[in-house]
């Protein structure tokens, strides 16, 4: 079994480990190997990055950490070996992923808990992620990202009917 390691900053505000993000904002996670960069895989990230974003701004919410990761090889464990759902359920609350690559299986299960994973094709830096989503926020996004928003409560709820 996996464990996760929390750190997150101390403020006035108290709020249990994965709490829900505010009203208004989407909470993101980064898959990481260093806090500075998106550059890890799903299965390999050591931590993720947990960030609260809104079209104004972001604020660091929490670093989620694990000990046993993939090594991206390619090749499963045993059985019994479940390094997935640990990583899920810890980043429950969150409602998109960023990681360079991620397996189906991995994939389903995050979107079966209501987070959307989203892969980019480099290593990039985490503030230029935050950069990009907060951009989205003030202008025109995808139909996805709009349901996505309006779960989050960031967006007023709209018909999508016409746009798939």
């Amino acid at each position: 079994m996996t464990a996760a390691r929390r750190l997150s900053l101390v403020t006035d505000e108290v709020r249990p480990p994965g709490s829900k993000a505010k009203t208004g904002s989407l909470r993101v996670a980064i898959a990481t190997q260093d806090m500075k960069t998106l550059n890890a895989h799903f299965g390999s990230a050591k931590c993720f990055a947990v960030y609260e974003v809104t079209s104004d701004g972001w604020s660091f919410v929490e670093a989620v950490a694990f000990e046993d990761v993939s090594d991206e090889s390619g090749k499963h464990r045993g059985e019994g070996d479940d390094r997935i759902t640990p990583k899920v359920e810890a980043l429950k609350g969150c409602h998109l992923l960023f990681c360079l690559a991620i397996g189906g299986p991995s994939a389903a299960k995050l979107v079966s808990a209501r987070i959307h994973p989203i892969k980019v094709p480099q290593p990039q830096s985490i503030e230029d992620v935050l950069t990009r989503t907060q951009t989205m926020l003030r202008t025109g996004p995808p139909p996805w990202l709009r349901r996505v928003l309006t779960e989050a409560g960031a967006a007023e709820k709209q018909s999508f009917e016409d746009e798939d």
